[in-house]
């Protein structure tokens, strides 16, 4: 059809020059600040025997602005024409060009700029008689705001031959960039795959003449839309491999379109057949080619995020695995302590390389991939809660944690006792440090999960490294625990210390896992935990007659069985009666509040995210930064990624985060918003609130004058 329709408009320019002269065929001008449109045809006449006329809906867009496509993406509202009132028209078949892809506010918009001609294939209901075109036009036209427009165009053609060669030229130039068919492509579409929850949709493409510039636009009916694609070509420029993030998907059983451009060259694939659940590409596709120098910069600051979270919040209860590593590590050979610290470095390292390989094979299923996601999971948070009130009770003397004598027998042959709980508690450092975002630790992740499979394994690496570097350094220098005091009755304090650390730890997951899941999965898992806990505290107390380990173990029990009350909706609710007038988070908002010249404040956290409530507690609910997100000009804006969101993981993936905290400020004068670092100061938020807004805000300097 679209193959047709550029050979008559061939056909009609070769007969211009044969036609007689007549007045152009343009309808008066509508015209506003956003931009002027106007009725064109190419013939000045209907013809005595033409059954139908070339229109076109001719839009010249200012500097600035945009207008739709007919699937707009996350917002926005394509054209609309109404052709009712006109005369000897039959039918009209509105075609869309090509599309652009902007992106402003984090949002993702398909369109035009600058201008666009629609071509319009009307057919008349009696040919050869006069016609009388009459379109009804509804659009939206943007850029820092939106106006909705409506207008209405006439244009009358009358009997008669003749091209309006201006006209002609124009329409035919758009009509050239409506899509192809895949028959008159050269483009071949060979699988395309969408996971029934979440994920991404994935299109792999071939083109015999090599891409050079592809984009992928994709349509599944109204209240669906994708992110932008993570486009990678393979090393013969053959292959397209493109993922696509799900922002919102409304019926996951509608029909699939396809759009494919690369430079000039466009094409439509209707009724796509989609897989489920797709195995892995069998052909090699690799990411832009990066170079060594940006690598080897990304993976220093994927070593320095890894050792900076030994001292972020979430480690207080590694600092308790630690210490006592280091504790029981006093007594013993220097070389006994080399190995040991040795085997809990490689413990941690052993954990970053199986989370690399789990993201590897999640990110080739197309599934979306964040840092410290797993905390989202109910039965992860349940097994952490078990495991760190087990050892919480360890450490109060409720019962001692050691290997089965055979086993011991066994790894002492291989040179030494213990090994392997030095390696477990190296890799449960790792695991309880991944709730965390670190300075620095952002961008590496960043840079990793959007490239090869090298590149995540390397910067993994390099992650293990920097938090191992601790248990690297005892192990080279094995005399720095001699430092640590004589063994004596303190040990008992520090350990009852840590107990409370580790129970305090427990009860925060808690926490966690009544906001993740429901307060009823909470209730059972302190009801088993307490039973546990008070069971190993009388039996230890029989046996040792030690009245502290029941004071002790009755002491955690109480504390557990508590717990639940406080996690009561009800009781959650008081705790978590906010400082700042949060607004739940939307993405289509943003815009809106920044059309209306506010800055607006959005902040990623979850109950999960340690680092999220430090900066919470630190920043932004205390003065200056409370105050300046109370001003009128400042809409503050939270998204809570407690419980999976595909719209949150979609907004985070979009600028380039795939972990929180992740706090940013969209405002007049900052469309594509400024990020802040993953650690929050009073001045970078108020500075950022500043320029955004393009005025001083409350808090901020001379906010006061």
């Amino acid at each position: 059809m679209i193959s047709l329709t550029r050979i008559a408009l061939s056909f009609v320019l070769c007969l211009s020059t044969f036609g007689s002269p007549a007045v152009a065929a343009v309808s008066e001008v509508f015209e506003s600040p956003a931009l002027t449109a106007r009725l064109v045809t190419v013939e000045d006449g209907t013809g005595p025997d033409a059954g139908s006329i070339s229109a076109g809906l001719a839009l010249d867009i200012a500097e600035g602005w945009k207008t739709y496509w007919r699937s707009p993406g996350e917002v926005g509202l394509p054209p609309e024409v109404d052709w009712q009132g006109s005369k000897n028209v039959a039918a009209a078949e509105f075609q869309w060009p090509a599309p652009m892809r902007f992106r402003a506010f984090g949002i993702e918009n398909f369109g035009y700029a600058d201008k666009v001609v629609h071509p319009i294939r009307v057919t008349l209901a009696e040919p050869g008689e006069p016609a009388r075109l009459r379109a009804a036009v509804s659009m939206l036209a943007c850029s820092d705001i939106c106006v909705p427009l409506q207008f209405d165009l006439a244009l009358d053609v009358p009997a008669g031959t003749g091209i309006d060669q201006a006209s002609a030229a124009r329409v035919a130039e758009w009509a050239a960039r409506v899509p192809a068919s895949p028959e008159a492509s050269d483009m071949t579409l060979r699988a395309a795959a969408l996971p029934p929850v979440g994920g991404a949709l994935t299109v792999a493409l071939d083109r015999t003449s090599g891409w050079r510039a592809p984009d992928v636009f994709p349509e599944m009916g109204q209240g669906t839309a994708f992110g932008g694609p993570d486009i990678r070509v393979s090393a013969d420029g053959r292959t397209l491999w493109a993922s696509l993030p799900v922002l919102a998907l409304s019926d996951p059983a509608a029909p699939l379109t396809l759009t494919v451009t690369d430079g000039p060259d466009a094409t439509t694939f209707e009724n796509v057949t989609v897989a489920a659940s797709p195995p892995p590409p069998p052909y090699a596709v690799e990411g832009a080619a990066r170079p060594w120098s940006a690598l080897a910069w990304i993976l220093a600051l994927a070593f320095g995020g890894g050792l900076i979270l030994n001292a972020m919040p979430c480690v207080l209860p590694v600092l308790s695995v630690k210490l006592s590593s280091a504790l029981n590590a006093a007594q013993v050979s220097r070389r006994r302590v080399r190995t040991g610290f040795l085997a809990t470095a490689a413990g941690t390292l052993a954990f970053m390389l199986a989370l690399a390989g789990a993201v590897i094979g999640l990110q080739a299923l197309g599934y979306a991939i964040g840092w410290g996601t797993q905390f989202q999971n109910p039965y992860f948070l349940v097994l952490l809660v078990l495991v760190l009130g087990l050892f919480a009770a360890s450490f109060f003397g409720l019962f001692d944690i050691a290997l089965p004598s055979g086993l011991a027998t066994r790894l002492a042959a291989g040179g030494g006792r213990g090994h392997a709980g030095d390696f477990a508690t190296g890799a449960f450092a790792a695991v309880l440090a991944t709730p965390c975002s670190a300075p620095l630790l952002g961008t590496a992740v960043a840079f990793a999960l959007t490239g090869s499979s090298f590149e995540v394994v390397a910067i993994f690496t390099a992650m293990g490294l920097g938090l191992a570097l601790p248990y690297l350094i005892v192990a080279a220098r094995p005399d720095l625990v001699a430092a640590l005091p004589r063994p004596g009755r303190w040990m008992l304090v520090v350990k009852a210390v840590l107990g409370l650390m580790l129970a305090g730890t427990a009860a925060w997951l808690l926490w966690v896992l009544a906001g993740v899941q429901s307060e009823a999965l909470a209730w059972t898992v302190a009801a088993v935990l307490t039973g546990v806990i008070a069971a190993m505290g009388l039996m230890r107390a029989r046996l040792a007659r030690r009245g502290w380990a029941t004071a002790a173990a009755l002491g955690l029990a109480a504390a557990m069985v508590t717990l639940p009350a406080v996690m009561r909706p009800e009781a959650r609710a008081a705790a978590q009666d906010e400082v700042i007038a949060w607004v739940p988070f939307a993405r289509a908002d943003i815009a809106r509040h920044v059309s209306e010249g506010h800055a607006v404040f959005v902040d990623v956290t979850a109950d999960w995210c340690l680092t999220c409530i430090a900066n919470k507690s630190l920043v932004l609910e205390r003065a200056p930064v409370v105050d300046a997100l109370a001003a009128p000009s400042v809409v503050a804006m939270q998204a809570d990624w407690t419980r999976p969101d595909p719209r949150i993981a979609a907004f985070l993936e979009a600028n380039g985060r795939f972990g929180i905290p992740f706090n940013i400020v969209y405002g007049p004068a900052a469309p594509e918003g400024i990020a802040l670092s993953e650690v929050l100061t009073p001045g970078a938020v108020i500075e950022a609130l500043t320029t955004a807004s393009g005025t001083r805000v409350a808090g901020g300097p001379g906010a006061a004058d």
